[in-house]
């Protein structure tokens, strides 16, 4: 095992989309370990979860200022409250070509409680080793929501642990995987 193969799992866990689902095939084929490759891969998916809950929703508010950068901020705003009822309708009733202003934007204030069933649904969509799903995904949607961000951090991370145990599985084998407890 070489130091510099751990280090390409942990780096292949922080990208956006790739993430832990990535990492953890990656880490098989280079020969690791499932248990270092599991570890850099859970490291590494996890390291830039705090600092996308704290920090999109200012980044989306300061962007949203720019008339330049409004239209992709209201267009994340819309996708995440989709079928909430909550998008800002402009005067013909169409929701699509509504512009929504920065107060309504505004990611910062009015923090809520997580909804019932959300810590679940959230832990559930981090751990679903799909496209699409993960723990960047995760938590842009916790941060578009409002949502506490220590819940949301803990869902997230349940959500990449289980996943990771599910990666290994699926890259090593179940055989694979219980051959370390032979040992």
């Amino acid at each position: 095992m070489k130091l510099k193969d751990l280090l390409w799992v942990f780096f292949i866990s922080m990208l956006p989309i790739v993430e832990l689902r990535g990492a953890v095939p990656a880490g098989a084929a280079l020969g690791l370990p499932f248990y270092f490759n599991y570890i850099a891969a859970v490291i590494g998916n996890l390291l830039p979860i705090p600092f996308i809950l704290i920090f999109i929703p200012r980044i989306l508010d300061f962007l949203a200022k720019f008339k330049l950068f409004r239209p992709m901020v209201n267009w994340l705003k819309k996708k995440a409250l989709k079928n909430k009822g909550k998008i800002a309708k402009s005067d013909t009733g169409d929701t699509e070509g509504a512009d929504l202003s920065v107060e309504e934007l505004s990611l910062t204030e009015n923090k809520r409680e997580m909804p019932a069933g959300a810590f679940l649904g959230l832990l559930l969509f981090v751990l679903l080793p799909v496209p699409g799903t993960g723990a960047w995904t995760g938590s842009l949607v916790a941060a578009l929501f409002n949502y506490p961000k220590k819940r949301a951090f803990l869902a997230i991370t349940l959500g990449v642990l289980g996943c990771g145990v599910i990666m290994c599985l699926a890259s090593y084998g179940v055989l694979g995987f219980l051959e370390f407890l032979a040992k």
